[in-house]
């Protein structure tokens, strides 16, 4: 079973981009471009997690899932927030029906 260290690992890696040379990475080049390209290609993963969806073909499904939880992970790195944020918030909706905590919502 992989490990869920692996965010860590991806976190920290994501961090070390910050100020590198667009050149020499991929994420340093989004990081570069800012947040309306960071976003695009959010969209786009997005995009393609639900086509592949559609097709039915569980690998690919997997793959694009892959692709949008990085690239979420680049946004979430870019804007300041972790994977950690995102446990939390799910660790403080565990237990939690989906009605009630989508009402919760609107409340505030």
């Amino acid at each position: 079973m992989v490990s869920a260290d692996i965010l860590e690992r991806l976190s920290t890696t994501l961090a070390s981009r910050h100020g590198a040379d667009p050149s020499s990475s991929y994420v340093a080049k989004l990081f570069h471009k800012g947040t309306d390209e960071i976003l695009k290609k959010v969209g786009e993963e997005a995009v393609e997690t639900i086509m592949a969806a559609k097709d039915g073909d569980k690998l690919h499904l997997v793959r694009e899932i892959a692709d949008l939880w990085f690239h979420t992970l680049v946004l979430l790195e870019h804007t300041g927030l972790s994977h950690e944020d995102v446990l939390a918030e799910l660790a403080r909706r565990e237990g939690i029906s989906g009605i009630d905590e989508k009402n919760s919502r609107k409340e505030q």
